[in-house]
């Protein structure tokens, strides 16, 4: 089992860029996918990005390709997620979660989740 806090939200302007952090305590970080998802007021949780025990790999949803990059630092037990020209439908709670199943997209896939972190984007 892995737990995570994450930290790095905030209020920022439309264009704007904010770094996310995640970390993780607990042995198997450096051994564990990794993801993030963020859910909107009123919407479900979506997936964000995701990232492989060894950090290559990296994997995108449509909306934030090109502006969001993940990344982890295994030797800090630390995810990052770093969000470029932020848009306004870019705010939502943002979560980390630790990969246990094959799909990487799936929510129901992910099993130790974070508090969450809250991004809010002003146009």
């Amino acid at each position: 089992q892995v737990q995570l806090v994450e930290s790095g939200g905030g209020l920022v302007q439309a264009g704007g860029s904010l770094r996310l952090a995640c970390a993780a305590s607990g042995r198997t970080f450096s051994s564990t996918a990794m993801g993030w998802f963020r859910q909107a007021p009123g919407k479900e949780r979506e997936f964000v990005a995701a990232i492989s025990w060894s950090g290559s790999s990296p994997y995108y949803a449509d909306s934030v390709k090109g502006r969001f990059t993940i990344s982890r630092d295994n030797a800090k037990n630390t995810l990052y997620l770093q969000m470029n020209s932020l848009k306004p439908e870019d705010t939502a709670v943002y979560y980390c979660a630790a990969r246990r199943g094959l799909r990487a997209t799936v929510s129901d896939d992910y099993r130790d989740w974070g508090q969450g972190t809250q991004v809010t984007v002003s146009s």
